[in-house]
């Protein structure tokens, strides 16, 4: 969405609040009335669709584009389609925000950047319209990025952005000491219990803050220990031994103390700065870490590398990031917002996205393209990252579902309960949700 780093919901810290979330359930904010998950769709506005067939002046959507890149992307395409002009509309920096202004069903936008977890939402909402598999590159792209681009069968945007987690490590470190980057849960609690105090270092950090972060660093631990926390029914699977065997591997590192205290405050700029400044050993974050922390001024510049994530008994699961592309169902252009999309998830523009947005492109063979890959090294790792990713829950009521898990989560994180009553309680609270 836009240029966050995560290319995932990132919103403001949340407290857990039982009470709150009861009372969300109750007054139906979790729930819409007439609303159901599955094939069914939620109730929708009652705003007039558009015009499938119209052309002219688009608007697209997105959160800030903090890279600067989109304006030149449609320069590109102004100049070749001067009676269907694009105009990008940079709504704030935040997802909340973003996501308000992008839902409930108007015809401000045509075009609509979302964040792959809204994609759901947005479809059995009846806020933008279905697509034609055969209109868009589709089979050009890396297979999982188009699992968040389909709802009850059909497809309803164009995966833009793809994203997935990688580990940072300090290759100058482990290099003077003679060890190879851990592949395994057991090795990277091994070395940043004993290499990293030694060299001044705290070990290993994610997002442990309770937001969005949260929720995919859970669930990459919950999928790397083979749990999951929606079955494939649709119905909570979260309090399974595999499910706990995942949070408590990140709950017994805060506790032993290779995962340090401040990991429970950091979002991804924050653990970005601690592995920058030279404070970490290991650091799991998004690829957009990359460039900044090899840029001129770096203390890790020319001193780090990255692998896949670890999991307990080898290579661990990663969850998708990244935004799509949809065509507002109330937009009054849409053969024209349709062509737009086309022209956006192109392999020109998607090599821009990566060149000029330092975004990570859906675009298979850009990850094998000897040009990129000498600017961009750490390429074939991330490919391997994104092929080996899961979406996140695919359901229109995922924001809530979000909220259950980073919140109960957080307290197991912080010693308050253990991750066995966490999870039993998050299952119940996920029943209501998903019911």
């Amino acid at each position: 969405m836009g240029n966050q780093p995560a290319g995932d919901a990132r919103r403001d810290r949340h407290p857990w609040d039982r009470r709150r979330f009861g009372q969300l359930l109750a007054g139906g904010a979790v729930l819409a009335a007439g609303g159901v998950l599955g094939r069914r769709v939620l109730a929708g506005d009652a705003a007039t669709p558009g015009d499938p067939d119209g052309t002219g002046p688009v608007t697209l959507a997105t959160g800030k584009d903090t890279a600067g890149y989109l304006r030149g992307v449609l320069d590109g395409w102004n100049a070749a389609h001067p009676a269907e002009p694009a105009e990008l509309v940079e709504l704030p920096a935040a997802a909340d925000e973003v996501h308000a202004q992008l839902g409930g069903g108007n015809g401000r936008f045509d075009v609509l950047n979302l964040d792959v977890v809204w994609t759901a939402e947005f479809a059995a909402r009846g806020w933008i319209a279905p697509l034609e598999e055969a209109q868009f590159p589709l089979r050009s792209f890396l297979p999982p990025v188009l699992s968040s681009a389909r709802f009850a069968g059909r497809l309803y945007a164009v995966p833009y952005v793809t994203n997935a987690a990688m580990l940072y490590y300090r290759s100058d470190v482990l290099d003077a000491v003679g060890e190879h980057p851990p592949s395994t849960w057991a090795e990277l609690a091994r070395l940043s219990a004993t290499v990293a105090p030694a060299h001044g270092l705290a070990g290993y950090a994610g997002q442990l803050s309770p937001y969005e972060g949260l929720t995919v660093n859970v669930l990459e631990a919950v999928r790397s220990a083979g749990g999951d926390v929606l079955g494939t029914d649709g119905m909570p699977v979260v309090d399974s031994p595999q499910a706990r065997t995942g949070l408590e591997f990140l709950a017994d590192g805060l506790r032993a103390g290779w995962i340090p205290p401040e990991a429970l405050r950091y979002q991804e700029e924050e653990s970005r700065e601690a592995f920058q400044s030279g404070r970490l050993l290991f650091l799991r974050n998004w690829p957009y870490v990359y460039p900044q922390a090899a840029s001129p001024g770096s203390a890790v510049a020319g001193r780090f590398g990255v692998v896949p994530l670890p999991g307990p008994h080898g290579r661990g699961s990663g969850v998708l990031g990244g935004s799509a592309l949809a065509v507002s169902r109330f937009s009054r252009r849409q053969r024209t917002a349709r062509a737009l999309i086309a022209y956006l998830s192109g392999r020109d523009v998607q090599r821009q996205v990566l060149t000029r947005g330092g975004l990570p492109p859906v675009w298979a063979d850009l990850y094998e393209d000897p040009e990129l890959l000498e600017r961009f090294p750490y390429l074939p790792v991330l490919r391997d990252a994104v092929l080996a990713a899961g979406s996140r829950p695919g359901i229109p009521h995922y924001q809530q579902l979000s909220l259950a898990l980073s919140a109960t989560s957080y307290e197991v994180l912080l010693g308050r309960r253990t991750a066995a009553d966490g999870l039993a309680a998050l299952a119940g609270d996920l029943r209501d949700v998903v019911r």
